[in-house]
């Protein structure tokens, strides 16, 4: 995954995400925030004015993913989250990942997009194997993106 941070294309901002927000307006492509969990300093990336401050940072067209929580651990925060994603996006969706370090195996990310027709659970783009070998992809194929959406029944009676 680090071969990203090579990429002309990528600017990369390591620092307290609320504060950065603040003083940026219609300016991004993609806001991406990998943050530590809801405890102390991050709370408040996981409140609705941190997502309303993506949401006037970013280009028409924009999108935002934020570390959402998992669902064995705290699916009151996911519902949370979620909910917040959706008040100030046209397009929001819930998708989770495996990652074996993270307790629980898990971590769910909410997505969300100025346009409403956006569609997260569809690849815009789906790769042929000689892509995925091209550019050496381990992981990440159509098949595991749609799959990223299919949620627990539980979980999706939870989120609506």
């Amino acid at each position: 995954m680090a071969v990203g941070f090579d990429s002309p294309k990528l600017t990369l901002h390591v620092g307290d995400g609320f504060d950065f927000m603040k003083n940026h307006s219609q300016e991004f492509d993609v806001i991406i925030t990998d943050s530590s969990d809801p405890i102390g300093p991050a709370v408040s990336l996981f409140q609705e004015n941190y997502f309303a401050l993506m949401k006037s940072a970013l280009k028409p067209g924009g999108i935002v993913c934020s570390q959402a929580g998992t669902i064995w651990n705290d699916i009151e925060l996911v519902s949370s989250t979620l909910r917040y994603c959706r008040n100030q996006f046209s397009s929001a969706a819930y998708g989770y990942t495996s990652v074996p370090t993270y307790p629980s195996g898990q971590i769910g990310f909410v997505i969300g997009s100025l346009d409403k027709d956006v569609k997260f659970d569809t690849p815009q783009l789906v790769f042929t194997r000689e892509d995925e070998k091209a550019m050496n992809l381990r992981y990440y194929n159509s098949d595991v993106h749609k799959a990223a959406f299919v949620l627990p029944t539980f979980v999706k009676y939870q989120l609506v």
